[in-house]
């Protein structure tokens, strides 16, 4: 990266982050992302996903500064020395789940998540789904509200609310969860080497619908998911030294 980077800053629909952008790109200046060197995201850990997946091809590194609800992803927010800490952060790289869906009417729906992929019962009913790794039945019948798989970047989210595993960063690992499972009571899920293919085919899925969700891409009337680790997505996320992403992680499991 050059002394004087060109950026692209992006900015959420919150009043701070809109002020921010307004502030940074007059004192840095204003690049497409297609042109930048770096991405600037500004807002909370919903838009970094999103600057993520609208912008994750261009295989620009993104540095977030926190200006929203949640910034597990982000780092702090500092008008000043923005050129500095560019210079100095440290890179986490990233790799996507793949997810594919059919639905009930045979149609198709490919999406990509950073944090996780997790399915869910439409209605008052339990979902049943059976699970498979590798071509291979692993167990024949979950019933419960859900189950994901989540990155470990996203193991500390929606994940660890399940009371799935933190994952560290790097340990080519994901986490396959379970969300009030009914039967089998005491499975808690399983942690499986990054390259596995996981899938979920819903059991009766006319009487028990079942959506999928791949971060904030939602499909319905999902018969059967299949989800694997990317092999071509690669993002770098950029973080202070002091406060990178892989000792966030660590941290969180020490939070009493």
């Amino acid at each position: 990266m050059s002394d004087s980077p060109r950026i692209a800053f992006l900015a959420s629909a919150a009043p701070d982050a809109r002020q921010a952008l307004e502030t940074l790109s007059a004192r840095h200046g204003q690049h497409p992302p297609e042109e930048a060197e770096v991405i600037c995201a500004l807002g909370g850990d919903g838009f970094m996903l999103q600057t993520l997946h609208r912008h994750g091809g261009l295989g620009k590194p993104v540095f977030g500064m926190k200006l929203g609800t949640v910034g597990f992803l982000m780092n702090h927010y500092r008008g000043e020395d923005l050129i500095e800490r560019l210079a100095s952060a440290e890179p986490a790289k990233l790799r996507p789940l793949e997810m594919l869906a059919q639905t009930e009417s045979g149609a198709s729906t490919g999406s990509l998540a950073y944090n996780e992929v997790s399915l869910l019962r439409q209605t008052r009913q339990a979902a049943h789904i059976r699970i498979g790794l590798n071509g291979q039945t692993r167990l024949d019948e979950l019933v419960c509200d859900g189950v994901l798989v989540a990155t470990p970047a996203g193991s500390t989210a929606y994940n660890f609310s399940a009371h799935g595993p933190i994952l560290p960063l790097g340990s080519h690992t994901i986490a396959l969860t379970p969300i009030a499972a009914f039967r089998p009571r005491r499975w808690r899920g399983a942690i499986l080497k990054a390259d596995t293919e996981i899938r979920f085919e819903v059991l009766d899925p006319y009487k028990r619908p079942v959506s999928v969700t791949a971060d904030s891409h939602e499909t319905r009337d999902v018969v059967e998911v299949v989800i694997r680790e990317s092999r071509d997505r690669i993002v770098t996320l950029l973080f202070d030294p002091e406060h990178n992403l892989e000792e966030r992680i660590l941290s969180e499991q020490f939070v009493v």
